[in-house]
């Protein structure tokens, strides 16, 4: 008999996860028996100061900590699991790793600056395609990627430009076009409006309902951005010092504040703050 969790596309079971100790760097504990669930179909916005470990968290649900990477230090489940679309990450093989990366699509924190400089949009938003297909139809390829970059509002034009020729905001609509392309079943977006003006964020932050709405997918928001996650999330979860302190809809998590990071973020919406870089909160109780 299957466990009803099997149907949530992200379920989190006292999930840690920790940075091993390198050079003369300490290993770092990053979650703390995360306990989450994410419905089909559902938006949920990560909130958490810098070291809350939402973007570790994104790294996980992504898979991408599971390629290796000889520049960075990779976090390394310690307890409890990450089931992602039905598979455990923990225990993964490559072979499962290179699927879950067709159905999960990554736009990490610094996609829109890693453009490739030397390809045109068109050649950067259909790579993932070729990568996974070199014999993929051409045409239907082009299609495809046209449709998308019609979808994230960038003019046909731009098909043919480079990175360097696009302003902030319109590659970051690149690299999210980029991680759509595969037709996802879950959006894991690191900071998806940060760096970009205010007008362009609310595109962004609208673009990314509708697209849920039409690909019927579900995502995982990462954002210290109030108005963006009103916008986008159904609940958002707060993270602070690696642990799961709040979950809820923004008005049951603000408007019932029970831990000191919680009541900090609620006092600086109060305060006419709607982006949160970081807040003060005390001693913890």
């Amino acid at each position: 008999m299957s466990s009803p969790a099997h149907g949530f596309p992200v379920v989190l079971s006292d999930l840690s996860v920790e940075y091993p100790a390198h050079g003369a760097s300490a290993a770092h504990v990053a979650l703390r028996g995360v306990q989450l669930r994410v419905a089909p179909g559902e938006v949920l916005g990560l909130l958490g100061s810098a070291g809350s470990g939402k973007s570790t968290l994104a790294k996980v649900l992504s898979g991408v900590f599971l390629e290796p990477r000889d520049e960075e230090v990779r976090p390394v489940i310690t307890g409890g699991e990450a089931r992602v679309l039905g598979h455990q990450l923990r225990r993964m093989s490559k072979r499962r790793l290179a699927e879950h990366r067709f159905h999960v699509g990554y736009l990490p924190q610094d996609a829109a600056s890693r453009l490739p400089a030397d390809r045109t949009v068109a050649e950067i938003v259909g790579e993932p395609i070729l990568a996974r297909d070199r014999h993929f139809d051409r045409r239907q390829l082009a299609s495809r990627v046209a449709n998308l970059v019609d979808g994230v509002r960038l003019p046909l034009s731009m098909l043919e430009r480079f990175p360097y020729e696009l302003s902030g905001g319109q590659r970051q609509r690149v690299a999210l076009a980029r991680s759509l392309v595969l037709g996802p079943s879950l959006l894991v977006a690191d900071e998806p409006t940060a760096g970009i003006d205010l007008t362009v964020r609310d595109a962004v932050a609208q673009l990314i309902g509708e697209l849920r709405d039409g690909h019927r997918f579900s995502a995982v928001i990462v954002s210290h951005d109030l108005p963006v996650l009103r916008k986008v999330a159904d609940r958002i979860a707060v993270l602070d010092k690696g642990a799961l302190v709040a979950l809820g809809t923004i008005d049951e998590v603000l408007d019932d504040p029970s831990h000191p990071y919680v009541k900090a973020l609620a006092g600086a919406l109060d305060d006419g703050h709607a982006v949160i870089d970081d807040v003060e909160t005390g001693p913890l109780a």
